[in-house]
């Protein structure tokens, strides 16, 4: 119980409310089958620069890595490239999305302005591409987005397609 009696958790309510940031309003995207990514929130997933993908394994174990991505209409890809990598086996997002494809990419921002707080986060199934136009044309348009995929050998890896069937944000996700 807190002071007034209340019980713990309406006491954390009450605190997270009362401090959070005015200027922070949720914005929810359109549900599975419409539009789902609003122009503000495509607008602030293209000035973004990394994301955050989050898959897990058939039994539910999560696994969260840093990614550069690049949003195409209702689809993110992501290449697998040619940083450091084990060659035994394919890379842990990669066999989780073989397993459970669903997943979830948060793109954020974080500034010591809490009035500049803001994040967009996308939810859907994955594909893995291996070949293809799709393919081939998710690689341009990474190369065009991250100059140091550039001089990277992209053609024989795969991408990971990311279908959006959700989109959710907060805060402020005006321009940089």
């Amino acid at each position: 119980m807190d002071g007034r009696g209340a019980p713990p958790t309406e006491a954390i309510l009450r605190f997270t409310i009362g401090v959070g940031n005015p200027l922070a309003v949720a914005q929810n995207g359109a549900m599975p089958g419409t539009g789902t990514l609003s122009d503000q929130q495509r607008r602030f997933l293209d000035a973004g620069r990394v994301g955050h993908l989050a898959t897990a394994d058939r039994g539910g174990v999560p696994h969260v890595i840093p990614v550069c991505y690049v949003v195409a209409g209702e689809t993110v890809y992501i290449t697998i490239d040619e940083k450091p990598k084990r060659h035994d086996r394919p890379l842990k997002r990669v066999r989780n999305i073989m397993e459970n494809p669903r997943f979830s990419l948060v793109v954020d921002r974080w500034d010591e302005d809490w009035s500049r707080l803001g994040w967009v986060m996308l939810r859907g199934s994955a594909e893995i591409l291996d070949s293809g136009t799709e393919h081939d044309r998710a690689q341009a348009l990474l190369r065009e987005r991250y100059p140091q995929y550039r001089t990277m050998t992209l053609e024989d890896l795969p991408v990971l397609a990311l279908r959006i069937e959700r989109a959710a944000g907060w805060g402020n996700l005006s321009p940089p």
